[in-house]
């Protein structure tokens, strides 16, 4: 394909790294922005951030997307012509404790990246949704195709936000816009405040892990660069009109706009004490592991039905948790120096 100039929002963050690591390597040219907060340990942010300056290619600006006025900046100054926008406050637990950071990341910062799609010409908006949208919806596998009216987060509820305003934008303006709904993304390089990284810390370091709803927990564990080679095909495929749409029964996942939305999974979901008896096996120490009851916004199952993303794009997952939790252990040991 010919190179594009993409704008990558959250660039020093686990999935936005990785996703400007794969485009630079063929050919694009990346304009990474990042607030680089402390939500997690800042030095891993840094750590990513050299790796990606030290290709050509890539320039990085810090920078808020909540600064409505800087974004207008950039945006008229770059002109990208495609923009994956990955950048968010995360965490569902976080939101119990600081909501107003979920609304100004997730809600004001992206309205300024619709805007700056809308007034620059911007072929095509891709951006992160959860599979936290699903909420209290008890049906397996979860379909895009399903109602999503009940989110059980304030996290959960920015992200359906974010997929309403997109609807809006791909309606009115004409603006392509993707969603994607990530499934428990994990692998080297990953973010701190996630169950793997949190396992594994502990599970060296000698300290009791909590598990909570009592172990009946399943996640549709996906990796890394399966993920990536999802949004970049999904990055490659402009969204065009559905001209099946019915507005009588209306298809929550296409529309008459512009606009799509994926789950992007492993389509496997495995039981939490799976996955840490396979950290255990990875590490070679067991777990001392104190069970919990669900946490408030948890859900006690995900399952990703990728259907429409495999019919539409190839998307393809391949990693089975055994080797990606075998490609993670041997990061973290490197990276901090654990033998």
């Amino acid at each position: 394909m010919t190179p594009m100039k993409i704008l990558v929002t959250g660039a020093a963050g686990f999935i936005g790294f990785h996703v400007s690591k794969k485009l630079l390597a063929r050919g694009d040219e990346i304009i990474g922005i990042d607030n680089l907060n402390d939500y997690y340990d800042v030095s891993l942010k840094m750590s990513r951030l050299r790796q990606l300056e030290s290709q050509s290619g890539f320039r990085f600006t810090k920078l808020d997307i909540s600064d409505r006025e800087a974004m207008e900046v950039l945006f008229r100054s770059e002109k990208p012509t495609k923009v994956i926008h990955l950048a968010a406050q995360a965490g569902v637990r976080y939101s119990l404790k600081n909501p107003h950071a979920y609304v100004d990341a997730n809600l004001t910062g992206f309205m300024n990246i619709l805007e700056g799609c809308r007034h620059n010409a911007v072929a095509h908006l891709v951006y992160a949704s959860s599979s936290s949208v699903y909420g209290a919806n008890k049906k397996l596998p979860f379909s895009v195709h399903d109602n999503v009216d009940h989110p059980v987060s304030l996290y959960a509820a920015s992200k359906k936000a974010n997929e309403l305003m997109a609807h809006t934008y791909s309606h009115l303006f004409g603006l392509p816009t993707t969603g994607l709904r990530f499934f428990t993304v994990y692998g080297p390089w990953g973010r701190p405040d996630m169950a793997l990284f949190i396992f594994t810390k502990s599970i060296f370091e000698g300290r009791p892990i909590e598990v909570f709803n009592h172990g009946n927990m399943q996640r549709d564990f996906t990796y890394i660069d399966d993920i990536v080679e999802g949004v970049i095909r999904v990055c490659d495929r402009t969204p065009t009109p559905n001209p099946d749409w019915d507005a009588i029964a209306s298809d929550p996942g296409t529309s008459h706009a512009p606009y799509r939305v994926y789950n992007i999974g492993n389509n496997n979901p495995e039981d939490l004490l799976t996955f840490i008896a396979t950290i255990e096996k990875h590490i070679g120490k067991k777990a001392v592991i104190q069970m919990r009851p669900l946490q408030p916004g948890d859900v006690p199952a995900t399952y990703a039905d990728v259907d429409d993303l495999v019919r539409d794009t190839g998307f393809c997952p391949k990693t089975s948790i055994d080797n990606g939790i075998e490609e993670f252990i041997a990061w973290y040991r490197e990276y901090y120096g654990v033998k």
